[in-house]
């Protein structure tokens, strides 16, 4: 196991490392840019710079649909973070894999109507299979883990993840591998035979099958 004094941006650029990112599709803001000093300095992933928040997700889900693996797409708090719940809500129509990670106002001004904060864990609910809101920098690493995780098994789906400012900016005690707490999380894996028929029945039947 490894275990290592670091920032929880730190933590959060080698979580992402560690379950095998290689491309973010983001634009740095004020809440998300502790993480870009550490993102920058990675060797392992490549930080692709966007014009609009919302392509950051377009272009993570088409990462995702062409690669098979999990597209991730990064925004500041407020206005950042609802510019991508377009794509987050196309991600999950589409059953796409993808992790958008969110920097969020510092914890202690979490509903107070601090500048440039929204409630985006809220408003994106209805549009992701789950989402964190993290405010200690102890939580960085297993939420990713828990993130990718379920954003890619099971029926494969978006994934929110939430980070307060002062969270990224805390010194923490990096671990990994770390150990995941979903109890509740139970994919189903196994095709229901009947439905299946059924599909093929209606594929076999359309006169202009797509």
């Amino acid at each position: 196991m490894t275990t290592e004094q670091m920032t929880g941006a730190q933590a959060l650029v080698r979580a992402l490392e560690n379950v095998g990112v290689d491309t973010v599709f983001g634009i740095p803001g004020g809440a998300i840019l502790p993480a870009y000093d550490p993102l920058f300095d990675s060797q392992k992933l490549r930080h692709i710079l966007v014009r609009h928040e919302q392509g950051a997700g377009h272009a993570a889900q088409g990462y995702a649909m062409v690669t098979g693996k999990v597209g991730v797409c990064m925004a500041t708090s407020g206005p950042g973070a609802t510019n991508l719940v377009t794509a987050i809500s196309d991600a999950y129509m589409d059953s796409v894999p993808m992790v958008a990670i969110t920097g969020q106002v510092a914890s202690g001004f979490i509903g107070t109507d601090a500048f440039q904060e929204a409630d985006i864990a809220g408003i994106t609910m209805p549009i992701t299979k789950h989402n964190f809101l993290v405010t200690d920098a102890a939580d960085i690493s297993r939420t990713i883990a828990e993130a990718f995780h379920i954003a890619s098994t099971g029926r494969p789906g978006p994934v929110l993840v939430d980070i307060a400012k002062d969270a990224l900016q805390a010194i923490t005690t990096f671990e990994w591998p770390v150990t995941m707490q979903l109890p509740g999380y139970r994919p189903v894996t196994r095709p229901h035979s009947k439905q299946v028929r059924e599909a093929a029945r209606l594929i076999s039947e359309a006169e202009r099958p797509v």
